[in-house]
């Protein structure tokens, strides 16, 4: 196995480990769980993405591309920036149930669009032509 493949193996369980948090999140938020509030459910996410930016990054050197001129990479990262943005209503901005639900279906959604850019490795919103 190449250095490459295995970063990729650690991106891609980072990607399954970062949704699957996210998902169990929302879920007891919106049921207001008192799990929500322990320690480890509160950091463990963060080491998760940290590993997934990490990895991530170690990529995009490997691949020796620059990441604002290839432009499935620049969608990508546009993408992760939105859904970064409605995790945030998701979790924490949202006023009502209803908010935060929609905002979250809408953040699987833009995850789902990140997934499929970078398996096509084509842009396909922003920079398509």
């Amino acid at each position: 196995m190449t250095l490459y493949e295995i970063i990729k193996m650690i991106h891609v369980s980072a990607i399954s480990l970062s949704i699957t948090g996210f998902i169990s999140r929302v879920i007891l938020n919106l049921k207001n769980s008192p799990y929500q509030n322990r320690y480890w459910f509160k950091k463990l996410p963060h080491y998760i993405d940290t590993v997934l930016l990490a990895s991530a990054l170690f990529l995009v050197y490997l691949l020796g591309v620059n990441p604002f001129t290839t432009f499935w990479i620049a969608e990508k990262l546009i993408g992760l920036c939105i859904y970064i943005l409605l995790g945030m209503v998701a979790l924490r901005w949202g006023k009502t149930r209803t908010v935060r639900a929609l905002a979250a279906i809408a953040a699987v959604v833009v995850f789902s669009y990140i997934v499929y850019v970078a398996h096509y490795k084509t842009p396909s919103v922003i920079f398509s032509s």
